[in-house]
């Protein structure tokens, strides 16, 4: 490739880089390449998909339950971010899991109930869930992913011939970006979540301080074990809760503030 095409190349994908650059709820700057209206889809058509390959509970004091603590939470949700309404479903699993899509869709498995033993831990998690929505760290999570392997693309063909030792040190560019730019990157948007979450939950009426308890939860109902952070895509429940306390007195400010209000969640099976 000549010299000014190589530049040509470099140039106009730096521009549509700097052009998607936006900032999350917290301030944090993030890359966004796709419209949110795709992303939406994205999420409404694979929850449709789970709901067809997954069974919703058919208990309906726990549905209920579940859809209590969520609608608390959601009903904090500034409009500004343009969510008509969110579809929740109780999925019938052991998986102690959670998650919401764009578009306004939020799944939990009956198997966190297990771990999440009030009210308020089950709204730290659906809190921290919904905030992950809320800061659009789906686009941005494939965004980042769509960046790093047109980036890596880019640099093969601008870097010369092929050759042997040409492929060896692109294969390690590829598991170096993804131990430093993807994995990493999922961390910072769990953290952000939490924090995100934890306010949700608290303006919502929710005891700030669960939030803590649940990730001692976890973590015994992990055994203790779990990856090394460097490796995987959540902070170490440690970590997690570290992060967690030190936002805790403002947590606890909008907390004593919903109290005040009258927002005074009272959601069991």
């Amino acid at each position: 490739m000549k010299r000014w095409a190589k530049r040509a190349l470099i140039t106009g994908v730096s521009a549509a880089l700097l052009t998607a650059c936006a900032s999350s709820p917290t301030g944090r700057q993030q890359l966004k390449l796709f419209p949110s209206s795709e992303i939406d889809q994205m999420g409404v058509q694979s929850f449709a998909q789970m709901k067809e390959e997954t069974p919703a509970t058919n208990k309906t004091a726990t549905s209920q339950y579940v859809n209590c603590v969520a609608n608390q939470v959601i009903a904090q949700v500034p409009s500004k971010y343009g969510i008509d309404s969110w579809e929740v479903v109780v999925f019938d699993s052991e998986q102690v899991n959670a998650f919401a899509l764009p578009g306004g869709k939020v799944g939990v498995y009956t198997g966190l109930l297990d771990v999440a033993e009030n009210q308020h831990q089950l709204a730290a998690v659906i809190g921290h869930e919904l905030a992950h929505v809320l800061a659009e760290h789906g686009n941005e999570r494939v965004s980042t992913a769509y960046a790093t392997q047109t980036g890596l693309a880019l640099a093969y063909k601008i870097s010369g011939e092929p050759s042997e030792q040409k492929d060896q040190l692109f294969a390690l560019l590829g598991i170096g970006s993804q131990v430093g730019v993807i994995l990493p990157f999922g961390r910072i948007q769990e953290s952000e979540a939490d924090i995100i979450g934890l306010e949700l939950m608290a303006e919502a009426g929710f005891q700030p301080e669960q939030a803590v308890s649940l990730w001692e939860n976890m973590a015994k109902a992990s055994g203790g074990q779990s990856q090394p952070e460097l490796l995987s895509t959540h902070p170490s429940h440690d970590r997690r809760i570290k992060d967690l306390q030190e936002q805790m007195p403002k947590a606890n400010g909008l907390y004593q503030q919903a109290k005040a209000a009258g927002r005074v969640p009272s959601c069991k099976i």
